[in-house]
Order: structure tokens, then C-alpha cells, then sequence
């Protein structure tokens, strides 16, 4: 339903939530999951009515040290990826279906394949296996080998039935209220009306605000019309509640909103748009810079979600490959208040 019928569409039936998760420190705590339900529930509440997949991906080998940038892990850490495996499973289950009546959800097992490169090479492909409830609100796929976050969430857009998604990392909770009815409206009624479109809306971090008016924008005749053109406050149904967006010239793997049409044919047109263990942006996101800067941002349609005059930051960072979890980070911090109390104390007398 768009603007024009007077109500919003409700995101739980057009909005599937992705999340993808990998080997991290913290393992087999899921504090970085726990984090990010709960700004869920403080921020963006509608997101825990939507479907929801969860991908685990895996590492590819064991080894003395824990390389995770190379899927490489140690023997420890392999017994916590299946321990942390089965508590973020208990997690979500448990959030999407509290009622103990309602958890007892028959799972229907399933088979995939995450396809990548040359199709001459057998070898280019790695084994999935799926677990989904039979009312199809939570999935969850697992691969036999490392995917990368890119062949993760092409994995999940496979699977995906809604119209839109919302593409979540395990380490990027939100640290503000999001209107997802309001951006999903836009998103729906761009499409409805074949006006400016909008297919892809990017929520900012720290580095992102002032983007407008950012190095990223103004140093590119290009980039600078289009975002003269473009930026603007989105109506919605809603009274006096608009959503204010400015074209964005690159494809972030930060926490967004996009079309699954659009997110395929775009970014995983074929097997071979993007190498196992890539991440989005530092492949795609590039591209489409590039073909943006030469004035084809319509193929790609993003925008950036700029409240409070592009000054307000939408999402936090836990850096993911360091965080050791929240008993850790409060051990880390003690000790460095320990020493900054010792160096700042006077010196005993002699």
C-alpha cells in the first residue's frame, strides 16, 4: 500500500531481516547478536516482526593462530563456532517466537549451493544447508566453507520472498530510531510512481554525516549536480513526517534497506560478480562509484538516510574481528583505568 491509499505498508510483510555472523573473539557469547536485537527493540522495534535469515558463515581451516581475515581458526575456536552456532539459533528463536507454545516450530530441512566464479571449475562452489521454521519466519543457512559477507547475502537474497530486505552485520547495532515504515513507503511509492527512484537507502555511521557536502561529493561536478537535484525530504502518509535522503555515490555494506530485485540484478547478476570471501563494497561498491562518477547513479539508485540535517549517526561499530564481548571489554576497560590511576598517583616518598 502506498502513500496514495493513506496508510504505510507494514515492513513485516514487505521487509525481510538479513543477518550475516562469522567467527569472531567473543565466540560462543553472542553479546554482538544481543546487541544488535536490542537496538532492534529500542530503535526499530517493527524489524522483529519481520522474517528474519541468519547466516553463519564458517572458516576454512584450523590453524595455531586465529586468522579470521583468512578463514583461518584455531582448534578452541572451531568447538566455539558450533557452541556459538546453537546459542544465537536459542536467541533468535526465542525472541521471534516467545511464547513456549509457539517455539515448538516444525523445521524443514533443505540443500543449496553458493556458486561463484568460473562454472568450468567444479570446485567453485560451496554446500549449504538450510533450517527453516514452517511458517517460514526464520531461517538459518550454513555453509560447509567460508562464503565471505558478498556470497552470504547473496545466499540469504535467495531465500528472501518480500519485496525488500534489510542487510544487517553482526557488529553494527543501531544508536537511533529508525522509521522503516516511512522508508520502505518512499522506497514502495518511487517504484508505483516511476519518479526519481529509490532502491537501496544506506543508514550512516560517524565518517558518513555531512555526506552532501563531504570530499565524497564536492570535489565531482557530477556528483555535486546530482545531489543539488536529488536530496530532498521524502513525503509520506504519515502528517508532517517526511524522510529526508541524499543521493549516495557508492553501495556500503553498512546496515541498509534495498529492493531484492534490484539487490540481484544489480549486484549479483551472475556467478562471477563477485570471488568467495569478498565483501560487497570493496568490490561492487567500487564499481558502481565509478560508473556513478560518469553520471549512471540511476542504474544504482542509493540514498543515504540524513536526519537531523545529515548531522545525526544512525549506527555504531563493534568492530567485530576485535571485540572479545561485553565481560571482556568491561575487564579491558578496568585495567586501563587501573593503569591511567597508577601513572596520574603520586610517587611514594623515599
Amino acid at each position: 500500500m502506498s502513500a496514495q491509499d493513506g496508510a504505510a505498508p507494514s515492513p513485516s510483510d514487505m521487509v525481510t531481516l538479513v543477518i550475516t555472523t562469522s567467527p569472531t573473539p567473543s565466540m560462543p557469547s553472542t553479546d554482538l547478536i544481543s546487541d544488535i536485537l536490542a537496538s532492534f527493540k529500542l530503535h526499530c522495534p517493527v524489524l522483529l516482526l519481520c522474517r528474519v535469515i541468519v547466516v553463519f558463515d564458517t572458516y576454512d581451516r584450523i590453524g595455531e593462530f586465529m586468522r579470521l581475515k583468512k578463514g583461518q581458526i584455531t582448534a578452541e575456536g572451531a568447538r566455539a563456532v558450533e557452541l556459538y552456532k546453537a546459542n544465537v539459533k536459542d536467541l533468535i528463536l526465542n525472541e521471534w517466537y516467545p511464547k513456549a507454545e509457539d517455539i515448538s516450530q516444525v523445521f524443514v530441512q533443505g540443500r543449496g549451493l553458493a556458486e561463484y566464479g568460473s562454472p568450468k571449475i567444479v570446485e567453485n562452489q560451496i554446500e549449504l544447508s538450510t533450517l527453516q521454521t514452517n511458517d517460514r519466519r526464520v531461517t538459518f543457512i550454513e555453509p560447509t566453507g567460508r562464503l565471505g559477507f558478498g556470497l552470504a547475502v547473496r545466499s540469504a537474497l535467495r531465500m528472501v520472498e518480500t519485496p525488500y530486505v534489510w542487510v544487517q552485520q553482526h557488529d553494527w547495532p543501531l544508536a537511533r530510531g529508525i522509521p522503516l515504515s516511512s522508508l520502505v513507503e518512499v522506497m514502495q511509492t518511487s517504484e508505483a510512481e516511476g519518479s526519481v527512484p529509490v532502491k537501496y537507502i544506506c543508514l550512516p555511521a560517524i565518517r558518513m554525516l555531512s555526506y552532501a557536502t563531504s570530499a565524497h561529493v564536492v570535489p565531482f561536478p557530477a556528483l555535486r549536480a546530482l545531489t543539488a537535484e536529488l536530496k530532498r525530504d521524502f513525503p509520506t502518509s504519515q502528517p508532517d513526517a517526511t524522510v529526508p535522503l541524499t543521493p549516495l555515490f557508492f553501495w556500503h555494506d553498512k546496515p541498509h534497506v534495498a529492493s531484492t530485485a534490484h539487490y540481484l540484478a544489480r549486484v549479483f547478476p551472475s556467478r562471477l560478480a563477485i570471488a568467495r570471501g569478498d565483501f560487497i563494497e570493496d568490490s561492487i561498491g567500487q564499481r558502481a562509484r565509478m560508473q556513478m562518477k560518469e553520471g549512471n547513479w540511476v542504474k544504482w539508485a542509493c540514498w543515504l538516510y540524513c536526519p537531523g540535517d545529515s548531522k545525526e549517526v544512525c549506527l555504531q561499530h563493534r568492530h567485530g574481528r576485535r571485540w572479545k564481548g561485553v565481560e571482556a571489554e568491561m575487564q579491558t576497560r578496568a585495567l586501563y583505568a587501573e593503569m591511567r590511576s597508577g601513572r596520574s598517583s603520586p610517587l611514594p616518598e623515599p
